[in-house]
């Protein structure tokens, strides 16, 4: 079944062309069968031209964009390739393989081409934070991909969505396991060497600020051979 259609108001197209990953509500002249919240758009130019694909959604941000390939179909191929992707980034980064860090964020949005979409890793858990309906909807497919490209490496995925979610979008989503599980949702990652207790389930964020690995870094550099207070 082809997707529901968004057609673009004259010259609205130009951002796209530059892949920009968001369409904003005021660039679309209308919208064909009634595209719900979540569900995967076709977007196309005044001219009745293909230009990208992506998940509606309602507000000021229209659409983001998936892909700008008309002959990429957003099915479990397209997640695996798209989390396959993340992971070899990672990899390169010295990331994914470090025997002194073992948790780091895999994806992170738009800079891997999952806008609205959120997995930190911790040891042999990944942590999904879905940020748009359209991500939320697609979390099974998601956690498919995460087993697929990770094997025996993982042993649980957690979704921890509800509170990032648009507050209007009655869902009801709920935190839990979207396969496998953990002992109490607490579990040890390493950093930089350092171990850490991270509680997924109840922590804030994913359960650790992983954004702050440099500055852990650079505290631990001053105070070496130091008492401090935390």
């Amino acid at each position: 079944m082809s997707n529901k259609r968004i057609y673009l108001k004259r010259g609205k197209e130009e951002s796209l062309l530059r892949r920009h990953p968001w369409i904003f509500s005021g660039a679309i002249a209308r919208a064909d069968g009634d595209p719900e919240e979540g569900e995967v758009v076709d977007i196309f130019t005044s001219q009745g031209n293909f230009i990208a694909r992506g998940h509606c959604q309602i507000g000021s941000i229209a659409v983001r964009v998936l892909t700008f390939e008309q002959s990429e179909a957003i099915d479990s191929a397209w997640w695996q390739s798209r989390i396959g992707e993340a992971l070899s980034v990672r990899k390169a980064m010295g990331l994914a393989e470090s025997t002194q860090t073992t948790c780091y964020r895999l994806v992170h949005g738009e800079g891997d081409g999952l806008p609205g979409l959120v997995i930190d890793i911790y040891g042999t858990t990944a942590v999904v934070q879905c940020h748009s309906v359209g991500m939320y909807l697609s979390r099974n497919e998601i956690a498919e991909a995460l087993r697929a490209n990770f094997g025996s490496r993982l042993t649980a995925i957690y979704d921890k969505s509800s509170q990032t979610l648009p507050y209007n979008a009655d869902l009801d989503a709920v935190d839990g396991y979207l396969w496998g599980s953990a002992s109490e949702g607490d579990g040890e990652a390493l950093e930089n060497g350092n171990r850490f207790k991270v509680n997924w389930e109840k922590g804030q964020k994913t359960g650790f600020f992983i954004d702050q690995r440099a500055n852990r870094e650079l505290v631990r550099h001053y105070a070496k051979g130091r008492t401090v207070l935390n």
